[in-house]
């Protein structure tokens, strides 16, 4: 794995105009960064991230199994008792998942370490799936790249493929806030792929949806909804009046209730209960556990239900080496060893691993110029070595 500097392409801005990638530059500071690429080898890419990625996901959903008919660990998630049904009902009818994506400390040099899972509403996939190809392609095209260069992305054929697979034949509406612009392109780009594979995909802002007399979830004009994909998180969902009436109604949910149990920092903990020593798992335990002392004086202090890097809290040999606020915290903290990121030059790479159902399909990488990657970290492309 390397970091490669290069000349940005002059008219990359027109290139993201044509290609509806409009969020590319966040209050005047850039998201997508192209000064440079990340190179690694197709080992690399094989053996530290895809087969780990597909082993995890496989231990996720061994304990998402054990976790719906477990009281005690839904409640150490901090996640309420009355969602507790509408999760175990949604598992036990295998509703299908649609994406997710891990997020690793890896530098090329041993196992990719696990800091979290994104299993719910991650984001970065338009320009994971589309504009970094596209970056590849043109690269190549103008002998900017190496010449046989190849990128680790399956992401658009496998999201065509999945949502052919798994939606209805009425259709998916995807829910969420109009005036967001990374939310409202990534689902813009969502409703993309349900039309190519063949399905309806009308956009739904998430305040028009409303519960009918029957418990029904309707849209503005009063229609159910069939199946909903929803840039919303479960947790809030599950915290609104209306999260109540899940386990009742008719709709279909992608991501699916079950996915409240991996989308929480908590899981970090029970993965490493349940398999002490993985290579690819730091030890991890929630914050009242006094085992978490067997960490010593260098941890990372993350929230339950926290994003963005927020309320991240990086201790290093006692002291502060890293902290960013926000308004997570309230349902609890865990205490994980420390990984900390690779340091390129002074910026520090965070690897993205997607999947798409049950299978690795791609790769993105963002960097952030302190140890925690937040929301301002920048959007790098990559390529695999010819």
């Amino acid at each position: 794995m390397r970091r490669v500097p290069v000349p940005e392409r002059p008219d990359w801005r027109q290139h993201a105009a044509r290609a509806g990638f409009t969020f590319h530059t966040f209050d005047g500071a850039p998201y997508w960064d192209e000064s440079a690429y990340y190179a690694f080898s197709l080992a690399e890419i094989e053996d530290a991230i895809e087969a780990p990625s597909a082993a995890l996901h496989e231990l996720c959903l061994a304990f998402v199994d054990r976790a719906v008919r477990d009281a005690a660990i839904l409640a150490s998630l901090r996640i309420p008792e009355h969602a507790w049904d509408a999760i175990r009902v949604s598992w036990d009818r295998r509703d299908p998942s649609l994406y997710g994506r891990f997020d690793f400390s890896y530098g090329g040099d041993g196992p990719a370490k696990l800091l979290e899972y994104n299993a719910d509403t991650p984001t970065a996939l338009y320009e994971s799936a589309v504009f970094q190809w596209l970056w590849l392609e043109d690269g190549l095209a103008r002998g900017r790249l190496p010449a046989g260069a190849d990128q680790f992305n399956t992401l658009h054929e496998a999201l065509v493929a999945r949502l052919a697979a798994v939606a209805p034949p009425e259709g998916v509406a995807f829910a969420g806030f109009p005036d967001a612009p990374e939310d409202r392109g990534t689902l813009a780009y969502l409703q993309d792929c349900a039309l190519q594979a063949g399905r309806p995909a009308p956009f739904l802002p998430v305040e028009a949806i409303g519960l009918d007399a029957d418990g029904r979830f309707v849209d503005a004009a009063g229609a159910p909804i069939g199946c909903l994909f929803k840039l919303y998180p479960w947790e809030w969902m599950f915290a609104d009046p209306f999260g109540r009436a899940v386990g009742a109604a008719t709709t279909r949910f992608l991501e699916p209730p079950w996915k409240a149990v991996l989308s929480n920092k908590g899981l970090l903990a029970h993965l490493w209960a349940m398999a002490p020593g993985h290579p690819n798992l730091l030890p991890t335990y929630f914050e009242e556990d006094p085992a978490k002392a067997a960490l010593g004086r260098s941890f990372v202090k993350k929230p339950l239900y926290g994003r963005e890097g927020a309320n991240v809290l990086i201790v290093r040999d006692g002291a502060v080496a890293a902290r960013d606020e926000g308004p997570y915290g309230g349902e609890g903290y865990v205490r994980q060893a420390l990984a900390e990121l690779p340091d390129f030059a002074g910026r520090r790479a965070l690897v993205g691993s997607w999947m798409v159902g049950d299978r690795p399909a791609g790769l993105c990488l963002r960097e952030s110029d302190g140890l925690i990657t937040t929301d301002r970290a920048r959007f790098v492309p990559h390529l695999i070595d010819p």
